[in-house]
């Protein structure tokens, strides 16, 4: 079978589906991946087919540019989201080839790969890195991980739904005249599928996130995708001679996250380490963490990008931002989290390796942001302290990652697949 995956977003949005595309192509079909041109590298060395979408999911929109950090504010996130699937729209039906025979469409895709798999008379099925179906069980994933409690739950769901629907409003309208389909809102589309049981398979574990029992049929969880590794990769010789000089580091690294005031979050990140009497490994990534101001044996600055299936069994613990896969990484690991989360899923995300005992408590980085420093030194640090000598944190790691080892996400998808199409 000829496939289409279709992805956009950050690296963490786009990289499961190189494990995922890799294991289909393994099975023998083609496969293809179209995402943003910055991660043609990593597409091509799954040994995957590249194709391009023109949308930048790090461009802000113009009231938010004099803003050089993440929003994390709900108005200025959606603004940049409307900007984000405006552009998407545009190109999204040039990455269909004439071949194609099923579209496997990510969280942020579906929305508009709905009219393409309608106009094209292609089959479709979702490959989703987060929740978004409404139920009681718990929040939408973008509502900041609290529940609202069963009723409010699932009517907080419903509504998130319609937010989106709002935000593909002028790319779906162009998308369908474009395609030759008479007029329909994304909301009327949206329903029209969902009523049909559109398939869609979540890549993520039940361990983090049981099936809800209000779900329609068609929702299934099959377990984490994780990225591709070639079999021949390495850390950098720095890392290396570092991991191996003393007793294992705390990894701090916020992923695609940026920082209105990188040299602040940089010395957060340094000064919690050395009052904890911690080693550390910062991830430079987009927040441009650096050790530059402050030099010292005991912490070192990674600029290049690092697989966490390399990095991560070697640390002690990690602070990060708690997107999905950052997330999964820890917990695969068995290594304990300390959240730093930002915006959008990684609230939901933080609370959900919280509560299975994995992670301190969330430091929310917008909190973190409006304390005096010392202040936010000290909550860091003593986070890092937990995180490194409490026992049961480090055990119900542990546990996670066995019960991980034992999954295999990819198979699932290939059962649904072959059920589906033969």
């Amino acid at each position: 079978m000829n496939i289409l995956i279709t992805a956009a977003g950050s690296y963490g949005d786009i990289a499961p589906y190189t494990g995922l595309g890799a294991r289909l192509r393994a099975a023998g079909h083609q496969v293809a991946l179209a995402t943003h041109d910055d991660f043609a590298p990593v597409v091509r060395a799954a040994g995957l087919d590249f194709r391009s979408l023109p949308a930048d999911p790090r461009a802000a929109h113009p009231a938010d540019r004099d803003r050089a950090g993440t929003p994390t504010d709900r108005r200025a996130l959606i603004r940049r989201a409307t900007a984000f699937v405006e552009q998407l729209g545009t190109g999204v039906a040039d990455a269909v080839s004439p071949d194609t025979e099923l579209l496997l469409l990510s969280t942020t895709t579906a929305p508009l790969g709905w009219h393409l798999a309608e106009a094209l008379d292609i089959p479709s099925v979702g490959a989703y890195l987060q929740p978004t179906a409404p139920t009681r069980a718990f929040s939408p994933v973008v509502g900041g991980g609290r529940s609202l409690g069963g009723w409010g739950n699932r009517a907080a769901g419903r509504l998130s739904l319609r937010v989106v629907d709002r935000l593909h409003t002028g790319a779906a309208r162009a998308l369908r005249t474009r395609l030759g389909l008479p007029p329909a809102t994304p909301g009327a589309v949206r329903r029209r599928v969902e009523a049909a049981n559109w398939p869609v398979l979540h890549g993520f574990s039940e361990l983090l996130v049981p099936r809800p029992a209000d779900w329609r049929p068609g929702l299934d969880i099959t377990g984490y995708w994780w990225p591709h590794l070639a079999p021949d990769a390495q850390l950098p010789p720095a890392l290396e001679d570092f991991l191996a000089s003393g007793p294992p580091p705390v990894s701090v690294g916020f992923g695609s996250m940026t920082a209105d005031d990188a040299e602040r979050l940089s010395a957060l990140a340094v000064r919690a380490l050395r009052r904890a009497g911690l080693r550390g490994v910062l991830l430079s990534g987009n927040a441009a963490l650096t050790t530059a101001d402050s030099p010292s044996d005991d912490i070192l600055t990674v600029s290049a990008p690092v697989p966490h299936a390399l990095l991560f069994p070697r640390v002690a613990a990690a602070v990060h931002h708690c997107g999905a896969g950052t997330s999964a990484a820890a917990l695969r690991a068995g290594i304990p989290s300390v959240p730093v989360p930002f915006t959008a899923d990684q609230p939901f995300w933080a609370a959900r390796l919280a509560s299975l005992g994995a992670a301190t408590p969330a430091l929310p980085f917008p909190t973190l942001t409006k304390l005096p420093l010392d202040d936010a030194v000290a909550r860091l640090a003593t986070a890092l302290t937990e995180a490194t000598t409490a026992p049961s944190l480090r055990t119900h790691a542990r546990s996670a990652a066995r019960h991980l080892a034992t999954e295999d996400g990819p198979t699932p998808v290939l059962n649904a697949l072959t059920h589906l199409f033969h």
